[in-house]
């Protein structure tokens, strides 16, 4: 299994990676155009691995790069991590999360955190497993007309 960052060239491969996680997820999403691909894996401050296996995406996450004000660092926001579902309890989403914060460390960026849903005693489990120390924040979704 290789896993990698992807960048403009690797359009498709972010595209059944983001289609993967929908369907991971059970969300219902509209396909995401060229441009729109393009421009996303151009930002620098975007993150997406891939795990690839066979040349096929069988997980994958999403990250922000987020610049501080108190310090000129960044920290990384994980979105999403997700894994086929007949690829789960593999070992791959350990192997993207290790992934991302060795190259977030070569990047100077030394702190990382995902919003986990409190429900979630799968996500739960598995980022306490990785390592991951749960803090009391509560996340506040404004929803603006139209969305």
């Amino acid at each position: 299994m290789q896993i990698r960052r992807l960048a403009p060239p690797d359009r498709d491969h972010a595209r059944a990676l983001f289609e993967m996680m929908a369907k991971v997820f059970g969300e219902a999403r509209r396909p995401l155009g060229d441009r729109y691909l393009d421009r996303l894996l151009r930002r620098s401050s975007f993150w997406a691995l891939a795990a690839l296996q066979g040349g096929e995406v069988v997980g994958g996450l999403t990250a922000h790069a987020l610049p501080m004000t108190t310090s000129e660092v960044s920290e990384l926001f994980v979105y999403d991590l997700a894994v086929r579902e007949d690829h789960q309890r593999k070992g791959i989403g350990r192997q993207l999360l290790a992934a991302l914060r060795t190259a977030a460390a070569e990047q100077g960026i030394r702190v990382l955190y995902v919003p986990v849903d409190d429900g979630d005693a799968h996500a739960l489990a598995f980022y306490r497993a990785v390592g991951g120390e749960a803090t009391p924040v509560t996340f506040f979704l404004f929803h603006q007309p139209g969305a």
